[in-house]
């Protein structure tokens, strides 16, 4: 009989990075897989021959370059170069298994047209995005956001980010409703107007980082690793093995077996492996998530750079929601042959938003209308799952389906909360100044 402490069933991210985190602070680890791959619901796709196969997309792959050449992200996500992810990534050491480019330009949706989000002082002020006194109201906000001090009330200058909701703030600063919806959407990275009407505390959190993120590259906050997002859970199952950790891919699960309402055991091909605790996708206890929704990805492989984007090799777009009558903002992230994830001069840009009808499809056409001519779409509409319980009592920790953004920020939440969970403290780091230790190029 083998026993261990943790049992992790599917190789997703948010299940690889708790494998290594726990396989670090010294607890035995199993780790099992049902595919023959690793990544799970967000694997990478190579070669590119797979992809047509994984979406029953019939044609040819030949006339778009090599296959083998080409690492497709089922659900491609940026990395906010100051945020969550970055610092795990860092403290676990895993960038030594990485290296990252920095993403070459954000914009956003307005008026029919693409706007820079300005990076730079000349940028900003050659920005029409805004009037020219809107831009100092908004530098204001900027300068209050990166001096504010949750822990220093002295920082608050009578804004209790608690009680005073977003909206109040953005009228104290005197914004208009055009610079308000680019902060709140292509800044804050909000994906509805909800935000609006809740305390502005996390708004104010989330423009510091995105500020803060700015300041370490000049040209996007957002980095991205090279050869794409599979590095990612790769990483963490070689810090989980360095730990100990065991692995066993392209096993099918047969049960997970309870003892008095909690967990006692995963049963796999008739053998049984005991343990304290299990973590784990949805995929594998479908009777103990609810759907709370869908969400739309269509990946479109190009052969151009995308227009108005200044012949970005990557670039995130945004539209929001009020541009085009939704409750919820379309992302485009586009990466390239620069990151060695597509044939030479071709592109793989992703279009995704949260589905609001029952023609997803029809919903992302104004994001496809931007990435014109396209060689060939590849649409997936997938639901979004969340646990019934908090796993304290059956000690089964489930993570979150991924959501339409096409960043970690919520992922992240979700891997604390977990962790939080499970071993009933927070999830902790050292100092920000090992953060410089990433493998970035600026090119």
């Amino acid at each position: 009989m083998e026993e261990y402490d943790i049992i992790v069933l599917g190789t997703g991210l948010k299940e690889c990075i708790l494998s290594g985190l726990m396989s670090q602070s010294g607890k035995k680890v199993l780790h099992i897989d049902k595919n023959p791959h690793s990544g799970g619901e967000s694997a990478s796709i190579s070669p590119l021959e797979e992809l047509y196969k994984n979406f029953k997309v019939p044609g040819s792959a030949k006339s778009i370059g090599r296959g083998k050449e080409w690492n497709i992200d089922l659900i491609p996500k940026f990395f906010l170069s100051n945020g969550e992810l970055v610092k795990i990534l860092v403290h676990t050491e895993v960038t030594r298994y990485m290296d990252f480019k920095v993403v070459e330009g954000s914009y956003v949706y307005k008026a029919g047209k693409l706007h820079k989000v300005p990076c730079t002082e000349e940028e900003a002020h050659a920005s029409d995005l805004m009037g020219m006194f809107d831009k100092r109201r908004f530098r204001k906000l900027l300068l209050f956001a990166l001096n504010f001090d949750v822990r220093n009330p002295r920082t608050y200058q009578d804004v209790d980010p608690n009680k005073m909701t977003t909206r109040d703030l953005f009228c104290r600063f005197d914004l208009g409703l055009d610079v308000m919806e680019f902060t709140g959407h292509a800044i804050a990275l909000h994906s509805s107007e909800g935000y609006l009407d809740q305390p502005c505390g996390e708004t104010i959190r989330r423009i510091r980082l995105y500020s803060e993120s700015l300041s370490r590259h000049n040209t996007s906050p957002y980095l991205y690793p090279v050869y794409g997002l599979r590095e990612l859970p790769q990483g963490f199952a070689r810090l989980s093995a360095e730990y100990g950790g065991t692995f066993l891919l392209n096993r099918a699960v047969d049960e997970v077996v309870m003892d008095n309402g909690k967990v006692k055991a995963v049963k796999s091909e008739g053998k049984l492996f005991h343990c304290k605790q299990l973590i784990c996708d949805p995929s594998y206890v479908p009777n103990r998530v609810r759907k709370v929704g869908r969400v739309i990805r269509v990946i479109c492989l190009l052969n151009h750079p995308v227009k108005n984007t200044h012949e970005a090799n990557s670039c995130q777009i945004i539209i929001p929601q009020t541009q085009i009558n939704r409750k919820s903002d379309i992302y485009i992230s586009v990466v390239s042959y620069a990151h060695n994830v597509a044939s030479d001069g071709m592109y793989i840009a992703t279009v995704s938003t949260t589905a609001e009808t029952s023609d997803p499809e029809k919903e992302v056409q104004p994001g496809l209308e931007l990435l014109e001519p396209i060689m060939q779409k590849f649409v997936k509409v997938s639901k979004v799952l969340v646990p019934n319980e908090d796993g304290k009592k059956s000690q089964i920790f489930v993570s979150c389906s991924y959501n339409a953004v096409n960043h970690f920020d919520a992922d992240c939440e979700d891997i604390r909360d977990m962790y939080r969970r499970i071993t009933g403290t927070d999830l902790r780091f050292g100092g920000s100044d090992r953060h410089q230790s990433l493998n970035s190029d600026d090119d």
